[in-house]
This record gives structure tokens, sequence and C-alpha cells, in this order.
């Protein structure tokens, strides 16, 4: 059975101070997909993802999200949390944790998103905040012992190495229980074995939620290794999209971004 369309963006655009950064972006995303956005820097690769995930409104141009229920909405200009809400969840190229705050906080934070008392509950300490408490505790321990963190769970988020810290990331926004993960870069300063631990995480990832992944990378041999269809960016516009291999060959791309080393590394 043909998978689902799950994210539908058309003729997406956004100027700064006159100056086009993204023009008439425009893809499909399908459930369960593991897609690249990738391209030179200042391509506007994260100036798509500000937009699909709200930080941005853009100029012009539709964006359809299919959530949980099923029910297509248009999500253009609307705000991040409700976005979250609706099922987008990102990371950052610059990692955003609570650094004074412990690990098992970070991830109880997201999870508030998925709370499910009311104010009353919470003001008068009522039997079902408490029920909400222990889910939201065990929601959390679940997810940290299935990255293999739970160990550090009381350690303050500033003092893991780096290569947790961006997993750490990802595991709160999926706390968020997205349909659509947004990854920024994740594979930003680490060395090759973390990033190789890193490819297998997002297989892991995406087989184990079962969601649909959009990534802007810069490092090939993990995008190449891991993605199934490339969109690629530059000066604002898409000028490819298809599989790695039709990638590493298209001329335009070769000569915008991979160089000669794609044609004679392939």
């Amino acid at each position: 059975m043909a998978a689902e369309l799950l994210l539908k963006v058309r003729e997406l655009s956004i100027s700064f101070g006159g100056i086009m950064a993204v023009n008439d972006f425009s893809c499909d995303l399908y459930e369960g997909e593991l897609a690249g956005l990738i391209g030179p820097n200042g391509a506007g690769k994260t100036t798509v993802f500000n937009m699909l995930s709200g930080v941005y409104t853009p100029t012009t141009g539709n964006i359809h999200l299919t959530t949980r229920d099923k029910t297509v909405r248009e999500i253009e200009g609307f705000a991040p949390a409700r976005l979250a809400k609706l099922g987008i969840a990102r990371t950052f190229q610059n990692i955003r944790l609570f650094g004074s705050l412990s690990v098992e906080d970070n991830v109880r934070i997201a999870l508030h998103n998925r709370r499910r008392i009311n104010p009353l509950d919470a003001l008068f300490r009522l039997p079902r905040y408490y029920r909400d408490e222990e889910r939201m505790k065990h929601r959390t321990l679940e997810l940290l012992s299935l990255f293999k963190i739970e160990g550090k769970k009381e350690t303050f988020a500033r003092n893991l190495p780096y290569g947790e810290q961006r997993k750490l990331e990802i595991v709160r926004a999926l706390a968020l229980d997205p349909v659509l993960l947004l990854l920024d870069e994740p594979a930003a300063g680490m060395n090759p074995q973390e990033t190789a631990d890193l490819m297998k995480l997002i297989a892991f990832i995406r087989k184990e939620f079962k969601l649909t992944i959009l990534l802007i990378e810069h490092d090939m041999n993990l995008v190449m290794g891991i993605c199934e269809r490339l969109i690629v960016l530059d000066y604002g516009k898409v000028i490819a999209s298809g599989t790695p291999a039709d990638i590493r060959r298209n001329k335009a791309v070769i000569k915008a971004y991979l160089g000669d080393e794609a044609v004679k590394n392939d």
C-alpha cells in the first residue's frame, strides 16, 4: 500500500529587507519517509525549517499537514507551540537545552504538551493530577532508557558530553509525540564515530517511532547513507530532488554544492 502524504508544501517564499531568502520552495513528504534537505551555506535550508516549524511566517505559499487524527490542516503562520501540538517537532543547529536543569526535567518539560489535567486538578492536587504526574515520570524514564541515558537523569544537561546533549535534544523532541521530526544539522560538531552512531540512532528512531523525518545536514556520508530522497537548495531555490544516487550525478548539484569529488567517489 502506498504511503500517505503527510506534508504538502507549495511555493513557499520569504524575504528579509527585500532579499529573497527562500523562493517558491515546494515539496511533498510521505508518512514514514526519511528525507534530507541539503545545499551550500546560506542556501535557505534553516529558513525553510523555520517556516515549517512556525518560527517564521512565509511571505507567500501554503503548508498542509496531515495531523494525528488524519485531518489535513493548512498551517503556514501557526505559532511553534501550536504546531508542536499538531505534531511537528524539531531540533536546532545550535543545541537549545535547559543547561541548568536535569536531563529528566528537560524531557518532562516537553511532555507538558501532552498533559491530561486541567488547572483545577493541579491547584487542588486532585487524584488525576498525581496519576498524570506518574504517567509523565514513567514516559520520561521510558524515553531516556530507550536512548540509554537514563543513568544520567539527574545530571545537569550542560554537563553531558556533546554527543549526549545532541541525543537529549532529540529525545526532548520525541517527547512531543510528533508525526514529523525536523533535524537541523544533527551531526554538527561530531567526530566520525559520533556521526556513525548518530546514523544508527536516526534509523532506530524512524523504525521505533514510525516517524517521518526531514533533516538538514552537511555530512554527505550521513545524508547519502540514510536518506531515501534528497532535496537540494541553492540561493533559496530547489535545484534538484531525487534519490541519493540521482543527486550524486546531477550536474547542477555538482556545480553548486557537491563538487567533482562526488563523481570520483561514487
